[in-house]
């Protein structure tokens, strides 16, 4: 059991270490410039992407859920299936919002408080890569559906290669052509579509996905019953990543409110802790497929067993990366700005980066056993509370400033551990007592 978390935990954590580098090359790039309003704009006009895109993230997690429970049952049809109907949906959304284009990119700078040159250059960084956003969606599909199957080594070599076209694009753009938002915006996107080329590639090599494309075509595929279990997935999961990027829309605002050197140094903060989450959500990719399959095959001991050893990793993991931000975290941040106030408020703040790791592991690690065993309205619900706790505690902690803000930010992660350790037990026995799964 130890060695099947770990086959999927450490590629899925390289993977999105790999994916990682795309923020932190990025706001490392344009650092060199010295200019914390183009730092300031990177950091916004990202945000603002990844608050639209990252909603739908839910392509990835639900075709991660319902083909590893196709695979538990040993079913290939099926999950062809969820490969139609994922890229599907990636490619109908892609499409509303590239309709949307004008109203969302107005009302997105005004909902994150950018103003004057940091507005500026956010809206140039933003209407050069939002066209991209369609690559995105659909690489979100695939990328759920391979993980789905245990392909973490191709995803892996995907992420890596689109990763290091991203960074040499970001150096040669920004640092050797002088273009500055713009080059770093371009990199991104000409990443990001070579990333969909790459995975589409592989994705057609794999046995079911021939039997995909035949699938368009059959009306099976479409009836109302077949699409049911998708909808409901995708929807509490849409409704769940709306509310959490509602949480790092707050953070975000509430950081350009105080000014661009703060906006700044929280933009640095929050991609240090993107780092250890991003590494953590190993665990959640393990705990995704491997529970799902524990479910799909109707094996309630090794649901259990999994649970608790995937936790207990998880905790180890963000343990040993809390300590390597306690020892080296001050002085990796210092290097993504060399504007001196910058440098001078990142340190201020570091002890947040340290604390985050641990504090947030465990909610990260219940995503993954939620998603897996199709738990998504019981996540949502439990998303709901700990959004409405974070709110609050904005309130109360604006006297100390920003220190007031990521202590909020933290505490959202514990509630939000605290609401799913208290929904596990009855939602197993209920799942695993019934006589088909559910969405609950």
């Amino acid at each position: 059991m130890h060695r099947a978390i770990w086959a999927i935990a450490l590629p899925s954590m390289l993977t999105n270490v790999a994916t990682a580098l795309f923020g932190l090359a990025d706001m490392w790039v344009i650092g060199r410039l010295g200019e914390a309003a183009a730092q300031g704009g990177v950091e916004v006009g990202a945000k603002l992407l990844m608050t639209l895109l990252i909603v739908f993230n839910f392509l990835r997690s639900g075709a991660t859920a319902l083909t590893a429970q196709a695979a538990g049952r040993g079913d290939d049809e099926a999950q062809a299936a969820v490969l139609t109907r994922g890229v599907a949906a990636a490619l109908a959304i892609g499409a509303v919002l590239l309709l949307a284009w004008p109203a969302v990119v107005g009302l997105g700078l005004r909902m994150l408080g950018a103003e004057g040159e940091v507005a500026q250059m956010a809206r140039t960084y933003v209407d050069i890569r939002y066209a991209g956003g369609l690559a995105w969606l659909v690489n979100a599909a695939l990328t759920g559906w391979l993980i789905g199957r245990r392909r973490m080594r191709a995803v892996l070599g995907v992420e890596i290669g689109a990763n290091l076209f991203h960074i040499a694009l970001d150096l040669a753009l920004v640092l050797g052509l002088g273009l500055g938002v713009a080059g770093v915006a371009a990199a991104t996107l000409a990443s990001e579509t070579a990333k969909l080329a790459a995975l589409a590639a592989i994705v057609a090599r794999q046995a079911p996905a021939r039997r995909a494309l035949a699938l368009v075509r059959e009306p099976a595929t479409w009836r109302a019953g077949e699409l049911s279990a998708l909808f409901a997935l995708n929807r509490d999961l849409f409704a769940r990543t709306l509310l959490l990027m509602s949480a790092t829309v707050l953070l975000t605002r509430a950081g350009a409110q105080q000014g661009a050197v703060v906006l700044a140094a929280n933009a640095i903060l929050y991609q240090l802790f993107m780092l250890s989450a991003l590494i953590l959500d190993g665990f959640e990719s393990a705990a995704q497929v491997l529970c799902g399959e524990a479910l799909g095959a109707r094996d309630r001991a090794r649901f259990r067993r999994l649970v608790g050893a995937v936790l207990t990793w998880g905790l180890g993991a963000a343990a040993a990366i809390s300590l390597a931000y306690l020892f080296g975290g001050r002085g990796l941040a210092a290097s993504f700005s060399a504007d001196p106030q910058v440098v001078a408020a990142t340190a201020a703040y570091a002890a947040w980066a340290v604390a985050l790791p641990l504090c947030g592991v465990v909610s990260f690690v219940f995503d993954g056993v939620y998603i897996g065993a199709s738990w998504t309205r019981a996540m949502l619900v439990g998303m709901a509370a700990a959004l409405a706790v974070f709110v609050v505690l904005l309130i109360l902690t604006r006297p100390l400033g920003n220190h007031g803000l990521w202590l909020s930010f933290t505490l959202f992660f514990l509630a939000r551990a605290a609401g799913q350790a208290l929904m596990l037990a009855p939602l197993s026995r209920r799942s695993f007592t019934a006589p088909g799964l559910q969405s609950s």
